[in-house]
Order: structure tokens, then C-alpha cells, then sequence
């Protein structure tokens, strides 16, 4: 039978508090038992010196062994501590023996004749001024009797209660625990399966454990990411086919006309043709573009770049355009080189498309300037023109494929939509920024960046 991801759980702390209990329990049972022993065989030995010392203290006194005191320290300690005492002096004589009350006090704890004989004994020489003048044999009990007996067994049953509760509470902690840990893996477990099926999902973080937050937090982030990729991919293959169906469809009617002899093939309606023909070409190379640079295996090629020198060849690329459409352009050059790390062809390929923006949105007598920054880490190309600007609402939406927020303007430039998005595709690559201000009717202002990392 397969075990659920709960029940694996389950059993796994269950095994791992069990195993801390019984541990712990063995080592506590035992070590009380132990510890409790060795304080009595310490208080048994006290309890002896104590007999040894009245015993040599009436002897220097009186010449005797044992005194009233001593006798009835012997009696107490037969009585009270299960300690028989036989005392002989140096001849040989027997001057007190208590061992006769041990079957008695036996009796009376209620131990059989056959377990009368677990008891131990230990003889002691007793000794003044270094001459032996008696024997002092002890006869003790070798288990626990009496109170001993009742207050360690009082201890053990403490203890083995305390283990049936705590493994009662461990059994109920684990089912608990492993209910909360895998709640979790449960609920993301779902959603997987409803990503799946292309649906939207959310994990509600809230209700997770601090540590599967983080993993319902990446979830919820790759499931809205899914979900915008969804949906620009759908926008796309709808921007698309719209995209190639008005020139199709022009270029479709007017051959048409040709073949049904209702259009002469003349130049000009020839050359309306083949823009509409140069149209499809634009797209279709706009496109081969835009997946090369998003192709995440493509690798560029960083080489240093000198800010002042780049704005220099714009200058030279440009000024003959610029000229053409009676449009200024003033190239400010750096005061100080900056150099940055960057692929020639690509910067270049970024920053020719946005001057050229800057181009066909400037209406003519207007100005365009550039010129270079120096921040921080980064080298910045600042584009400004005096054009006819942006409108608030379309500036989010720059960088997405086929976003024209001005289908007219689009119409009279040429534009299809796809230059700004390689523009960031390429921007992201180089990992540095493009950031858009714009304001209808006084000009649009694009700052790109790039670092300098590794310039030495």
C-alpha cells in the first residue's frame, strides 16, 4: 500500500518523539534508581561512622564498648534503617548483637523464609590510637525494604505515568504537526494540478507554515507570470494575424484587380504594391529579430565602450536624415570619457532605434538632443525631443509587441510595433534600464543605461 505524503509525515515525527521519549524516560528511570541507591549507601555509611564513633568514645571514657546511648542507637537504627550490628570486643566476647531482631523486622515487612538470605554484610575493625579493640560486623538488606522501597516504587510509577502522557501527547502533536506541515504541500500540490489544466490559481499564503510562505509566494508569483505570458501570447497571435492581414488583404484585391483587368499594372499602382509587399518583409525581419534577442542562449559580446564616441557616430549616421527632414539634432558630447561594458553591435542597434523614434515622431523646425550621463554605476544616453509625445495611459505599455497607442501616427511612420520591444529585450540582456517621460505636445525623454562593471 502506498503511504499519502501526510502519513510518511506522520511516522516520521512520531518515530523521531518516540525515540526522544523512551530516551529520555530510560535514562531518567534508571538514573533515579541509581542516583536513590548511591544516597543510600552513603546514608548507611554515615549511619556505621556514627556507631564507630559513640563506640570508640565510651571506650575512651569508660573502658567499655558499648553505653546506654550506644545501645540504644543500635535499637533505633534496627528498627528505623534495616541495619543489624554485631559488636565483638578484642577477646572475642560479644557485647551487643542486634541481628537477631532481622528475622522479626523481615516478618514484619513481609518477606518469606527463603528470601531471608538477601542481605549483605561488612565488617569493620575498630580501632584507638592504632590498637584494635573490637569487631563491628554490619548486616544490611541488599534490595530496598520498607519506606525505601514504597518511595521508590512511588517514583517509578511517577515516571512511567509522565511517559504514558507525554507519548499520548506526542502521538497527538505528530497527527498536528503533520496535518499543518503537509496542509501546505497539499494546497500547492492543487494548484499545480489546476495550473495545469490552465487555470488561475492563488495560494493563500496567510494560511501556510513560515516555511512553505515562500515557496506560496513564488507559486503565486510563477502563476501570475504563466497568466501574463497567456496573455500576451494571445494578444500576440491576435496583434499578428491583424498585422499580416491588412497588407495581405491589400495586396490580395489588387492583384485581383490585375487579373480581372480592372487595374492597369501601372508604376504607381506597382509601387503601392510593393510597399505593401515591403511591409510583410518588415514584419517578418522585425520578428526574426525580436526572437534572436530574446533567445535566451544567445550570448553577447561585452566589450568597453566609450559614451562620447558612440553619440558621435549617431551624429555621423543621422545628420543627413536629421538634415533631410529639417529636424535639429544637437549631440552634446561628454565632458569626461565614459566607458561602460556592452555589445557594440547591440548598443548600437538599441540606440539607433531610439533616435530614430526621435526622428520620425518630430515634426520638422524641432529639436532633438543628446548627450550622456555619468550615474553612479551606470553611463545613461539621454534622448530628448520636442515631438508630439506620448500619452500617459500608453506609457506602460511601450514595450509590448504590436502596442500602438496612436494607430494613426503608426500608420504615418511605418512603425509595426516590435522595434521598442527588441529595444528592451536588448536593454535587459546588457541587465541595465530604459525609463520613458513624455508629455503630449512638448516631447518624449528616453534614458538608457548601462553599467560599467569591470572597468578598470
Amino acid at each position: 500500500m502506498r503511504l499519502t505524503l501526510r502519513t510518511k509525515i506522520f511516522i516520521y515525527l512520531l518515530i523521531v518523539s518516540l525515540s526522544g521519549v523512551f530516551l529520555t524516560s530510560f535514562s531518567i528511570f534508571f538514573g533515579v534508581e541509581n542516583q536513590f541507591s548511591s544516597y543510600l549507601e552513603e546514608s548507611r555509611e554515615e549511619k556505621i561512622s556514627l556507631i564507630e564513633e559513640e563506640i570508640t568514645k565510651t571506650y575512651q571514657q569508660t573502658g567499655r564498648l558499648l553505653s546506654d546511648q550506644g545501645s540504644s542507637m543500635l535499637h533505633n537504627q534496627a528498627m528505623t534503617e534495616n541495619l543489624y550490628y554485631k559488636i565483638v570486643d578484642k577477646n572475642g566476647n560479644v557485647i551487643a548483637d542486634t541481628t537477631m531482631m532481622q528475622r522479626m523486622m523481615h516478618r514484619m515487612h513481609g518477606y518469606s523464609q527463603s528470601e531471608a538470605t538477601d542481605f549483605d554484610s561488612s565488617s569493620h575493625t575498630i580501632k584507638l590510637g592504632g590498637e584494635a579493640i573490637g569487631e563491628l560486623e554490619v548486616i544490611y538488606p541488599v534490595e530496598l525494604v520498607g519506606e525505601d522501597f514504597t518511595f521508590l516504587k512511588s517514583i517509578k510509577q511517577n515516571i512511567l505515568i509522565a511517559v504514558l502522557v507525554i507519548l499520548f501527547l506526542s502521538i497527538l502533536f505528530s497527527f498536528l504537526f503533520s496535518r499543518r506541515l503537509t496542509a501546505g504541500f497539499i494546497r500547492l500540490t492543487k494548484a499545480i494540478q489546476e495550473l495545469k489544466r490552465h487555470k488561475r490559481v492563488n495560494v493563500p499564503v496567510k494560511d501556510l507554515t513560515i516555511e512553505m510562505q515562500q515557496l506560496g509566494e513564488s507559486f503565486n508569483e510563477l502563476a501570475t507570470s504563466l497568466a501574463k505570458e497567456e496573455k500576451l501570447r494571445k494578444q500576440f497571435t491576435a496583434d499578428f494575424a491583424h498585422e499580416l492581414r491588412t497588407p495581405l488583404a491589400t495586396l490580395r484585391s489588387q492583384l485581383e484587380a490585375y487579373q480581372d483587368g480592372i487595374w492597369e499594372p501601372t508604376p504607381e499602382r506597382l509601387e503601392k504594391s510593393h510597399h505593401e509587399l515591403m511591409r510583410l518583409v518588415r514584419l517578418v525581419n522585425e520578428l526574426e529579430k525580436l526572437i534572436a534577442v530574446e533567445n535566451p542562449q544567445k550570448k553577447l559580446n561585452f566589450v568597453t565602450l566609450e559614451a562620447g564616441k558612440l553619440i558621435s557616430l549617431l551624429a555621423n549616421q543621422f545628420s543627413p536624415l536629421f538634415q533631410e527632414k529639417n529636424v535639429i539634432l544637437e549631440v552634446i558630447p561628454p565632458q569626461e570619457a565614459s566607458y561602460f561594458k556592452g555589445d557594440y553591435d547591440r548598443v548600437i542597434q538599441i540606440l539607433t532605434n531610439l533616435v530614430n523614434n526621435a526622428l520620425q515622431y518630430t515634426p520638422a523646425g524641432k529639436k532633438v538632443s543628446i548627450f550622456v550621463e555619468d550615474r553612479h554605476d551606470y553611463v545613461c544616453f539621454v534622448m530628448k525631443d520636442e515631438g508630439i509625445g506620448i500619452k500617459e495611459g500608453d506609457l506602460p505599455f511601450l514595450f509590448e509587441r504590436f502596442y500602438r497607442g496612436d494607430k494613426s501616427r503608426a500608420t504615418k511612420t511605418g512603425g509595426i510595433g516590435i522595434g521598442l520591444s527588441i529595444v528592451k529585450a536588448l536593454v535587459d540582456a546588457h541587465q541595465g534600464t530604459i525609463h520613458f517621460e513624455s508629455e503630449v505636445g512638448h516631447g518624449t525623454t528616453v534614458t538608457v543605461c548601462f553599467l560599467k562593471r569591470g572597468i578598470n
